[in-house]
């Protein structure tokens, strides 16, 4: 009981940190995400909080599937389709080569044995689907780029989960004339891990999606797919398969089938938030841990290794990204050189890496200097890269039109708060509580500052599909809000019966729901 409640006690207060950290991104140009990791790396010395350690489990098990299943949920089937020979390059192709690299490189550089730093490689290959997702989504990247990005670190992640396990094999088992017929099993053993992920995942996913047709319960519906997202990765777990291949096709399924078949618009919306939070606090939490965990003073020591560690990711990625995109190039919509840019730089490590190096034996040859080596480098990538991503997809021009809109928005908010204190002026006036002259005065200065405001505004080019498009989706959403929140006045005040609330509820959530579905057009945002 005493444990129980102190696990709770801690998670409280990591919540609570998060959410201060969320709040402080009003002031602090900084991605919520990485400022996580900012704070858990100053709190960590501290020692205010008892030690809390991330274990390969919690991330694996608890954290992973919540995010796979909310990305996957909204992942389109058509645009991960149109792009899915960039996607699979980088996920399966770009995750061995990437690895092989790695070796490469540190074994010329530090004489590391192979198999050694080959499991390195393993590890720190694949991006994290944790640190990419939570990043990039708030960067107004166009939807294509952001497609891939996406799909590459769903994709990858499941790849390199099961290199990982093949090359620990041989690393602890097989000696140099086992090795050939080792890899022969390995190959047929990655083949059955990966299609029998998909399996359990797709059987999973028609499963809950077929059961949905007989309910119009949201809160029933939302436990089905906590249900699928959860059940599939242990399903898979017990069959031997890839388990988080199995989330991500089981989300997949239910997002874009499930979800059209047997869910009315106001389950989907209820279902859209609660995976909306459910993400919210996996990130908040698997960030804060990860700043909780590094303690830079152990980083120290290994700085030289680490070094190198770093130097042979950023190698690697760059020749999977610049080596392998050119060949998806010749089918008819290729990734230009800019988003191959955002592609190798934006490769982002982080939970993912960490759990699969703890998950290692204490006891194997090198332990102790994989450690720092992981953690260094994805200190690196989350830190660096991270924070450097935001600035370079400007100087990169990826997303002018995003800007466009920011700037609209801001002349717009100062435009309706000029208005607002005219309105105010008039109705001093009018109550008598201010001079005639000094009414003209005020109103001149402010008349004169809102016909600049409105003249500035209207130089915008707001006949832009792509801004009008986006304006008019926020303009609906802020509209169908307010509906929903004076009927629901209307139901405290006794005006409104519970059966005319719902009825009208759900009216406004297919409302919502079609506003939710439109997106700019890939061709509208650039690139």
């Amino acid at each position: 009981m005493i444990e129980t409640h102190f696990a709770i006690t801690i998670f409280i207060i990591l919540l609570l940190i998060a959410s201060g950290a969320a709040m402080a991104t009003k002031w602090v140009d900084v991605p919520y995400t990485l400022l996580l990791v900012i704070v858990g790396l100053i709190i960590s010395p501290m020692h205010f909080l008892p030690p809390v350690k991330i274990s390969p489990e919690l991330i694996l098990l608890i954290f992973l599937p919540a995010l796979l299943f909310e990305a996957a949920w909204n992942l389109k089937l058509e645009q991960l389709r149109k792009n899915l020979w960039p996607i699979l390059m980088l996920a399966v192709v770009g995750v061995v080569l990437s690895a092989g690299v790695i070796a490469l490189v540190l074994h010329l550089a530090t004489g590391a044995p192979w198999l050694w730093a080959l499991l390195f490689g393993t590890m720190i290959s694949a991006t994290d689907p944790i640190s990419v997702l939570a990043l990039f989504k708030k960067l107004g990247l166009p939807q294509r780029l952001l497609t891939i990005l996406e799909g590459e670190s769903l994709f990858n992640d499941g790849v390199a989960v099961v290199l990982f396990h093949i090359v620990l094999g041989l690393y602890l088992g097989a000696s140099t004339d086992e090795v050939g017929g080792v890899v022969l099993n390995s190959v047929r053993e990655f083949g059955v891990v990966v299609f029998g992920g998909i399996a359990v995942g797709a059987l999973a996913g028609l499963l809950v999606s077929t059961v949905t047709v007989y309910f119009n319960d949201h809160l029933l519906e939302i436990s089905l797919t906590a249900i699928s997202a959860y059940g599939s990765f242990l399903i898979a777990e017990g069959f031997g398969v890839s388990p988080v291949i199995a989330v991500l096709i089981c989300g997949l399924v239910i997002g874009n089938y499930g979800r059209h078949r047997g869910m009315s618009p106001t389950t989907q919306v209820a279902v859209n938030s609660f995976w909306e939070y459910a993400a919210f606090v996996v990130n908040s939490l698997a960030f804060l841990l990860i700043g909780l965990e590094m303690h830079v003073t152990e980083l120290v020591s290994s700085l030289a290794a680490i070094g190198w560690a770093i130097l042979a990711m950023l190698v690697s990625r760059a020749f999977a990204v610049y080596g392998l995109l050119p060949l998806t190039n010749l089918i008819p919509e290729p990734v230009p050189l800019r988003w191959q840019h955002i592609l190798s730089w934006g490769g982002l490590r982080g939970s993912l890496s960490i759990a699969l190096v703890l998950s290692l034996p204490p006891d194997i040859p090198g332990y102790s200097q994989l450690v720092p080596m992981v953690f260094g480098t994805v200190m690196f990538s989350l830190l660096v890269q991270g924070l450097t991503a935001s600035p370079l997809i400007k100087v990169l021009r990826l997303a002018p039109r995003q800007g466009k809109v920011g700037q609209y928005e801001l002349l717009q908010g100062q435009l309706l708060a000029e208005t607002a204190a005219l309105a105010e002026l008039d109705s001093l006036r009018m109550r008598g509580s201010i001079t005639e002259h000094l009414y003209q005065s005020l109103r001149a200065n402010l008349t004169q500052s809102h016909q600049a405001l409105g003249d500035r505004l209207a130089r915008l080019d707001v006949a832009d599909r792509f801004m009008e498009r986006e304006l008019s989706r926020r303009l609906k959403r802020h509209l169908i809000d307010l509906k929903k929140a004076r009927l629901t006045e209307l139901l405290r005040e006794n005006m409104l019966s519970e059966a005319s609330f719902h009825e009208l509820s759900q009216m406004l959530d297919e409302e919502l729901a079609a506003v939710q579905s439109e997106q700019p057009s890939e061709r509208s945002q650039g690139g």
